[in-house]
């Protein structure tokens, strides 16, 4: 019973895949939460079309069967249906674009004066992260790499190709910025909770923002097929209270 308590404990407030899931994982960020809302949105319409067109095959078919009517009636023109069909499947798209749109512009801004700044770099197959904020010199600095743990060195309660030696750490509730490139192929800087994928381009700064809203562990993976390792760097963010943020960044300051 202590071991299963412990494992609950320890893989409860993490947010990673389930076995058999179907829907997204759950928001952590504004933004994860418009795109899940958007998909509910979106399926509504389609099973909508779905009943609407099923409802139209099958009266079609009960209706027309060779034994119900063994000479069919001759249709050379419909207006009034070649109207309506070309309306409604007009409006729809713009009932699901409008939303699509607002919440495309809104992952793409980038606030202005963020809390941190975090720059995340890509390497073959591995992560570094430098907190530029904290860099008061080359001898100063908080820049760390960060490794999967091997499937030999995995303690109990932590995912296969999912844990890191070194994890991001983040003050929840505030506005943090990712600087992401790479130092040698492309890859790619996602994670599903907090719904960024941000891709990483050598000799390219591409930029995105987040606002974590909840405590937890979010977990995500290189989403850009970058050499044989691909599957081996996994990414870990480690979102804690702001009070407890600072003590964690002066602990791994590099003096």
């Amino acid at each position: 019973m202590i071991v299963l308590e412990w494992l609950f404990l320890t893989i409860a407030p993490c947010d990673a895949a389930e076995p058999w899931q179907l829907g997204s994982q759950d928001a952590a960020t504004p933004i994860m939460q418009g795109i899940t809302d958007l998909h509910h949105d979106v399926f509504f319409f389609v099973i909508l079309i779905l009943v609407f067109v099923s409802w139209i095959l099958g009266r079609a078919l009960w209706h027309f069967h060779y034994k119900k009517n063994p000479i069919p009636q001759r249709i050379v023109h419909g207006t009034t249906i070649e109207i309506l069909r070309t309306i409604f499947p007009s409006i729809i798209p713009m009932f699901i674009a409008i939303p699509s749109f607002a919440l495309l512009y809104s992952m793409d801004e980038v606030v202005v004066d963020p809390a941190i700044t975090i720059k995340a770099i890509g390497h073959q197959w591995y992560r570094t992260y430098e907190y530029s904020d904290y860099n008061s010199s080359d001898e100063q600095s908080l820049t760390f790499d960060s490794y999967t743990i091997p499937e030999d060195d995995l303690e109990l309660g932590q995912s296969r190709l999912l844990e890191v030696d070194n994890r991001v750490v983040l003050p929840a509730k505030s506005h943090i910025r990712f600087i992401v490139t790479s130092a040698d192929v492309p890859h790619s800087w996602a994670v599903p909770s907090l719904g960024v994928k941000c891709d990483a381009v050598p000799g390219r700064l591409n930029q995105t923002s987040i606002s974590v809203q909840r405590e937890g562990v979010y977990y995500g993976q290189c989403s850009e097929i970058c050499g044989t390792n691909h599957a081996f760097m996994p990414i870990v963010v480690e979102a804690v209270p702001r009070k407890d943020y600072g003590s964690r960044v002066s602990n791994q300051l590099i003096p």
